[in-house]
């Protein structure tokens, strides 16, 4: 299978659990600004709708959209608990967090980078942002993890998505649950080695 990526983006999310439950995948950069892959390829015609990640299968077919890529990935190994069985409330409040994480945490921080955003837009947003980190952080107490004391599918998209407070200037000390989650999950030897194949540490 190809992992089509761009280093740090929400793609890593995938790439994390793939590691994590030991599914080879083959890594193709894509350049979002072009649209282009590494190879100089249309990434267009891979995904039509431009953003990372897809995932193009042996068979040929390509999911798009990060909770299902990951939820498709953990589902091909079962006993990695990267997700409970289908049709189990463990299953369900798995797909909550999913949830909470694509919608609230992943497009709520985005929305960050638009360059268009004027002052006062960002400190609007960066407000919303912070009562998501609250609710957040609520979510951790007590817990090594979103869901509990297993790492799943839903923790790999958050540590993703809130790694880009780096960038955006975003103190996440207020939020000692989550700043301990942060170390928790960056201390996991296959996250580390999904970081240093996209060149994101040494």
């Amino acid at each position: 299978m190809k992992l089509y990526y761009a280093p740090g983006a929400c793609s890593l999310a995938p790439h994390i659990v793939a590691q994590e439950a030991g599914i080879p995948l083959e890594l193709v950069k894509v350049d979002l600004n072009a649209r282009k892959t590494a190879d100089g390829a249309d990434y267009l015609a891979i995904n039509p709708r431009g953003y990372v990640p897809a995932l193009q299968l042996d068979d040929g077919e390509v999911l798009t959209e990060v909770a299902v890529i990951l939820q498709y990935l953990a589902d091909l190994k079962p006993e990695s608990g990267l997700v409970p069985a289908a049709g189990t409330m463990a299953r369900y409040r798995q797909l909550e967090a999913l949830n909470f994480a694509a919608t609230e945490v992943h497009k709520q921080i985005g929305m960050l980078f638009d360059p268009a955003l004027t002052p006062e837009m960002q400190a609007v947003q960066r407000r919303t942002v912070a009562r998501r980190l609250d609710a957040l952080n609520t979510m951790l107490e007590g817990r090594s993890f979103v869901t509990g004391e297993q790492f799943t599918a839903a923790d790999a998209y958050l540590y993703t998505a809130l790694n880009w407070t780096v960038f955006l200037g975003i103190d996440l000390g207020p939020w000692r649950n989550i700043l301990a989650f942060m170390a928790r999950v960056a201390q996991r030897p296959q996250v580390l080695a999904a970081l240093k194949a996209e060149g994101l540490v040494p």
